[in-house]
């Protein structure tokens, strides 16, 4: 008897669809999704792809309908369903947080205390409150929370930020963050053994994708009078591979290193005589 495929919900449309099936085809799974289909099956991995509505996924997870869900963290928490966060993915971050019209007294939350606030996360923002212990009264509105303060329905809004743009735009200031989401992987608690064979496959393919994403492969050629020098540079996976060039005195020395950790001592490496600096990209890493 063959393994059922491993369900996995994506939001049905959005910027979180998008980056969750550029993960799953960094993963090598290729998806036979046809235009406005709900199930789509992957080709060559024992998977199906369900698209639903980002706020129903939550509840297909916790009745075993999804076995899985890729989802925004704060969304798993606002809807209060059973699920297992299995792996933080890296993307769609975002913050929930506090805004108030900008030039408002705001001295912390407990300014808040009496007052009325707009939120499209209710159950979050009730328990941020009552960890303050802070009594304010809550309207929820499923969209342009932002606009509540200038149409006088609140004093104050509790939204998602990105950017911190919308805000801006809207006149309001960001005051206390309540909770920093990413996407996430959530497992229904009534995924079986065989499909969760199949989920911690999949997981170990994400960690190669994300392990990759912000390294890059650094080749140089350094003089050999100043390979230490530059060895003790470089914080990257364990020991530099050496390789002698051609050129008498001249070796080519091969790592990883994060990409951000290269532009803080590019100008050293330069100093120490490296010359034809490379940067490459890396698909997969396993670590």
């Amino acid at each position: 008897m063959s393994t059922p495929p491993l369900r996995i919900a994506v939001q049905k449309s959005g910027r979180l669809l998008d980056e969750s099936i550029q993960l799953l085809k960094e993963c090598g799974i290729k998806i036979d999704n046809g235009r406005d289909q709900l199930k789509a099956p992957a080709r060559n991995f024992n998977a199906e792809i369900l698209y639903l509505r980002n706020s129903d996924i939550p509840q297909y997870i916790q009745d075993g309908v999804a076995d899985i869900g890729i989802i925004g963290e704060n969304t798993l928490i606002e809807k209060q369903k059973d699920a297992e966060v299995v792996q933080k993915l890296g993307f769609s971050k975002c913050r929930l947080s506090l805004a108030t019209p900008r030039g408002s007294r705001y001295t912390g939350p407990e300014s808040l205390n009496g007052r009325r606030i707009a939120t499209s996360y209710p159950n979050s923002l009730r328990a941020f409150l009552k960890d303050k212990g802070i009594e304010a009264e809550i309207h929820e509105i499923s969209g342009s929370v932002e606009i509540a303060p200038n149409i006088g329905l609140a004093d104050a809004i509790c939204d998602l930020v990105s950017t911190g743009s919308t805000l801006f735009k809207n006149g309001l200031e960001e005051q206390d963050i309540i909770l920093q989401s990413e996407a996430v992987i959530a497992a229904s608690p009534r995924i079986d053994a065989d499909r969760r064979a199949i989920l911690e496959k999949l997981v170990f393919r994400i960690k190669s994708v994300l392990a990759a994403r912000n390294q890059k492969y650094l080749l140089m050629n350094v003089p050999n009078r100043s390979i230490k020098e530059v060895i003790k540079m470089l914080p990257g996976m364990r020991s530099p591979t050496v390789l002698p060039l051609a050129e008498e005195g001249w070796s080519s020395v091969h790592t990883v290193i994060s990409e951000d950790r290269f532009w803080d001592i590019i100008d050293r490496l330069r100093d120490a005589g490296a010359e034809g600096i490379l940067i490459v990209p890396i698909a997969k890493m396993i670590v």
